[in-house]
Protein backbone atom coordinates (compact mmCIF):
# COMPACT_ATOMS: atom_id res chain seq x y z
CA UNK A 1 0.00 0.00 0.00
CA UNK A 2 1.34 3.43 -1.01
CA UNK A 3 1.68 6.34 1.37
CA UNK A 4 -0.63 9.31 0.68
CA UNK A 5 2.24 11.74 0.15
CA UNK A 6 4.37 9.48 -2.01
CA UNK A 7 5.09 10.68 -5.60
CA UNK A 8 3.05 7.81 -7.07
CA UNK A 9 -0.25 9.04 -5.59
CA UNK A 10 0.18 12.78 -6.22
CA UNK A 11 -2.09 14.38 -8.81
CA UNK A 12 -0.40 15.51 -12.02
CA UNK A 13 0.35 19.22 -11.94
CA UNK A 14 -0.03 19.42 -8.17
CA UNK A 15 2.84 21.06 -6.28
CA UNK A 16 5.24 18.72 -4.57
CA UNK A 17 4.99 18.52 -0.81
CA UNK A 18 7.30 21.01 0.79
CA UNK A 19 7.56 23.26 -2.30
CA UNK A 20 6.13 26.77 -1.89
CA UNK A 21 2.91 27.55 -3.77
CA UNK A 22 3.38 30.18 -6.44
CA UNK A 23 0.90 33.03 -6.11
CA UNK A 24 -0.13 34.71 -9.37
CA UNK A 25 1.10 38.27 -9.54
CA UNK A 26 -1.21 41.28 -9.68
CA UNK A 27 -1.09 41.73 -13.47
CA UNK A 28 -1.89 38.05 -14.02
CA UNK A 29 -4.84 38.31 -11.62
CA UNK A 30 -6.21 41.25 -13.58
CA UNK A 31 -5.77 39.37 -16.85
CA UNK A 32 -7.55 36.30 -15.45
CA UNK A 33 -10.37 38.50 -14.13
CA UNK A 34 -11.04 40.01 -17.55
CA UNK A 35 -10.71 36.63 -19.25
CA UNK A 36 -13.32 35.15 -16.90
CA UNK A 37 -15.48 38.27 -17.28
CA UNK A 38 -15.57 37.94 -21.07
CA UNK A 39 -16.40 34.24 -20.77
CA UNK A 40 -19.26 34.98 -18.34
CA UNK A 41 -20.65 37.65 -20.67
CA UNK A 42 -20.53 35.26 -23.64
CA UNK A 43 -22.23 32.50 -21.63
CA UNK A 44 -24.92 34.96 -20.48
CA UNK A 45 -25.69 35.98 -24.06
CA UNK A 46 -25.82 32.36 -25.21
CA UNK A 47 -28.27 31.52 -22.43
CA UNK A 48 -30.33 34.61 -23.25
CA UNK A 49 -30.62 33.66 -26.92
CA UNK A 50 -31.54 30.08 -25.95
CA UNK A 51 -34.33 31.42 -23.73
CA UNK A 52 -35.56 33.81 -26.43
CA UNK A 53 -35.98 30.85 -28.79
CA UNK A 54 -38.40 29.33 -26.25
CA UNK A 55 -40.60 32.45 -26.10
CA UNK A 56 -44.05 32.26 -27.66
CA UNK A 57 -44.41 35.57 -29.44
CA UNK A 58 -47.91 37.07 -29.92
CA UNK A 59 -49.47 37.21 -33.36
CA UNK A 60 -49.80 40.54 -35.11
CA UNK A 61 -53.52 40.83 -34.35
CA UNK A 62 -52.97 39.97 -30.67
CA UNK A 63 -50.15 42.52 -30.47
CA UNK A 64 -52.37 45.24 -31.96
CA UNK A 65 -55.16 44.28 -29.55
CA UNK A 66 -52.84 44.47 -26.52
CA UNK A 67 -51.45 47.80 -27.71
CA UNK A 68 -54.93 49.30 -28.05
CA UNK A 69 -55.88 48.07 -24.58
CA UNK A 70 -52.77 49.69 -23.08
CA UNK A 71 -53.41 52.98 -24.91
CA UNK A 72 -57.06 53.03 -23.81
CA UNK A 73 -56.01 52.40 -20.21
CA UNK A 74 -53.45 55.22 -20.40
CA UNK A 75 -56.08 57.65 -21.73
CA UNK A 76 -58.52 56.58 -18.98
CA UNK A 77 -55.88 57.09 -16.29
CA UNK A 78 -54.98 60.48 -17.79
CA UNK A 79 -58.63 61.58 -17.59
CA UNK A 80 -58.90 60.36 -13.99
CA UNK A 81 -55.70 62.17 -12.96
CA UNK A 82 -56.82 65.33 -14.78
CA UNK A 83 -60.14 65.23 -12.93
CA UNK A 84 -58.50 64.71 -9.55
CA UNK A 85 -55.99 67.51 -10.23
CA UNK A 86 -58.67 69.93 -11.37
CA UNK A 87 -60.85 69.08 -8.37
CA UNK A 88 -57.96 69.50 -5.94
CA UNK A 89 -57.02 72.86 -7.50
CA UNK A 90 -60.62 74.07 -7.23
CA UNK A 91 -60.76 72.91 -3.61
CA UNK A 92 -57.55 74.79 -2.77
CA UNK A 93 -58.87 77.96 -4.44
CA UNK A 94 -62.14 77.63 -2.55
CA UNK A 95 -60.33 77.25 0.77
CA UNK A 96 -58.09 80.23 -0.02
CA UNK A 97 -61.03 82.64 -0.52
CA UNK A 98 -62.31 82.35 3.00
Amino acid sequence: MAKPDSPNTAKPGAPKPGSPKKKPNFIRKIGLFFKRLVKRIIVSFREMFAELKKVTWPTRSALINYTLIVLAFMVLMGVIIYGLDTGAAALVQLMGRT
